[in-house]
């Protein structure tokens, strides 16, 4: 009489199969809490605090130390930065080096279509991926030869979150550049007089076309008016001053930042600027 084959084990059965051999091997090799996990913990607790504090003591020495000069550039930064200049138009803004993956991710991905998806859907896609792993790999194999989709997917997100630092700490600003490249097509286009030239270049450099467009440059994401043709309603130089330093004062309810801190004689050239600009001609 022939034998009857026996039924193949479940998944199931396999996994509490695989789970009572697990227990069982605890009980019978495993450690208690005190010492062994404690111990490891206060090692490496006292590892990390050693080498916050002398990362802290390199950077005071270094900075200040022997200098004796809060704002010398040590071997990790001064102690003190520079006062802060207002007024600037070189200052690039930059997020903290933990964020340059996200501050990347915004130049792939371009305002407004998929910016969206740059900001909220890639971090969210790969952090529920991340707090899934645990549900959907629970096999007890360790070996990395046999989790080759595993380590795959660790590879590719350490590359890619490597590539994508990177990229972000040595990214040039393309908008001020961008737009500076515009300015000649500004000066032909508008027959701007040559009293408008540094008026020009501040507007590009100082951040307006990220509100306002000119001669189709820039963007109207927030609802700025076009200042092509702004010249055209004969408003007057100190109007446009008045108007730069505060815009609710001079138009109640404006969102416009001031821009006092330019000072009298930028906003005086960005003034000019702005009542030469007649629109096309």
């Amino acid at each position: 009489m022939a034998a009857v084959p026996k039924e193949k084990p479940s998944r199931l059965d396999e996994n509490r199969a695989n789970f009572a051999r697990y227990k069982e091997d605890v009980k019978k090799r495993g450690k208690p809490f005190y010492p062994y996990a404690m111990f490891h913990d206060t090692i490496m607790s006292l590892v990390v605090v050693c080498t916050i504090v002398g990362l802290a003591v390199i950077w005071k020495w270094s900075a200040f130390g022997p200098h004796h000069d809060p704002t010398h550039k040590g071997l990790l930064g001064p102690e003190v930065d520079p006062p802060a200049d207002p007024g600037t138009t070189s200052f690039v803004p930059r997020p903290d080096w933990y964020f340059y993956f996200l501050f990347y991710l915004l130049r792939i991905f371009k305002w407004p279509e998929s910016v969206f998806l740059g900001t909220v859907g890639v971090p969210t896609i790969a952090l529920m991926l991340l707090i899934g792993l645990p549900f959907l790999d629970r096999r007890r194999e360790r070996r990395i030869s046999a989790r080759p989709v595993a380590m795959v997917a660790a590879v590719l997100t350490i590359v890619s979150m490597g590539v994508l630092t990177w990229k972000g700490a040595t990214a040039k600003e393309a908008l001020a550049s961008e737009v500076k490249a515009d300015i000649p097509r500004w000066t032909s286009q508008e027959n701007l007089p040559p009293a408008a030239h540094a008026g020009a270049l501040l507007f590009a450099t100082a951040g307006c076309t990220a509100c306002h467009t000119y001669a189709g440059s820039g963007g109207s994401n927030l609802g700025a008016p076009d200042l092509t043709d702004i010249g055209s309603r004969n408003l007057g130089i100190q109007f446009q001053i008045n108007h730069l330093k505060c815009p609710s004062c001079v138009n109640p309810g404006s969102p416009m930042p001031k821009f006092a801190s330019l000072g009298d004689s930028r906003l005086h050239q960005l003034a000019v600027f702005l009542e030469a600009s007649k629109g096309t001609h």
